[in-house]
């Protein structure tokens, strides 16, 4: 009897969250949809799949609710999604101008970041590149460009508003339109791949940033509720797990 009491308990518990964290029933989760990092989506299909998925979908189990995600194409439209309540939760990663317009989370996974540059480069790791006369390439509101914009000393950053294709980075690259590109090791390590030896990626690491969970800014009582139930897929091994099943470069679990 006293343990049906604990189990109704909790699930009364775990009600009343999901009422406070989903307050239409659904746990509306935004997301990065063009980030690797995060998770990818089957064009064939539209399931999403990553450390974003799993982590959500954890999150709406044990909340007992549905889940929805919404693959956003940047980081605006992800806050955006929050402050106008048509997100609940957002996957973000952290940067000071971003946290002036939501709450972060304690992080869940490290991203690594890396330059991807022409092959005969002179660049053999990430200080080269900050060098009179380079020009720095990095995509409009990405982690990437606002610490390069933010920290580079001497050589030039452009930006761009989208991520160029494989072709169009490329013949970016080789041109000597830019010099480097600097994207999350993931992207890196495919554009070197898919390159077939006319590019390679930096080995080591300009940047590693922290991936985090992000909420209204100013809802204490709905981030106090997000670190709880991360701290349980922490200590359950939920989040090392989906790191480790989405196979994706440059990441480490926290």
């Amino acid at each position: 009897m006293r343990q049906r009491i604990l189990l109704t308990a909790v699930l009364t518990t775990r009600l009343a969250l999901g009422a406070d964290l989903a307050p239409t029933g659904t746990l509306r989760a935004a997301w990065l949809g063009l980030n690797p990092v995060q998770g990818k989506v089957d064009p064939a299909t539209g399931k999403t799949t990553g450390v974003v998925a799993d982590l959500a979908a954890e999150i709406a189990r044990r909340l007992h609710v549905p889940l929805v995600l919404l693959p956003d194409p940047d980081a605006d439209h992800v806050i955006a999604h929050l402050r106008d309540g048509s997100a609940d939760i957002g996957f973000l990663a952290f940067d000071k101008a971003r946290a002036a317009q939501v709450d972060f989370s304690a992080s869940y996974e490290m991203m690594f970041n890396a330059y991807i540059v022409p092959a005969a480069s002179p660049v053999q790791k990430s200080s080269d590149a900050d060098r009179p006369g380079l020009r720095i390439a990095a995509v409009r509101g990405q982690t990437q460009q606002l610490f390069l914009s933010a920290n580079l000393r001497s050589a030039a950053v452009r930006v761009f508003e989208t991520m160029p294709g494989q072709a169009d980075l490329e013949k970016l690259l080789l041109s000597g339109e830019v010099d480097a590109f600097g994207v999350n090791r993931q992207r890196a390590e495919d554009a070197a791949a898919a390159s077939k030896g006319t590019l390679r990626a930096i080995p080591d690491n300009f940047l590693v940033v922290e991936q985090a969970i992000v909420v209204k800014r100013g809802d204490a009582a709905k981030l106090k509720q997000i670190e709880a139930l991360l701290a349980e897929l922490r200590a359950a091994g939920c989040v090392k797990a989906a790191v480790e099943r989405s196979g994706v470069t440059g990441v480490a679990a926290k």
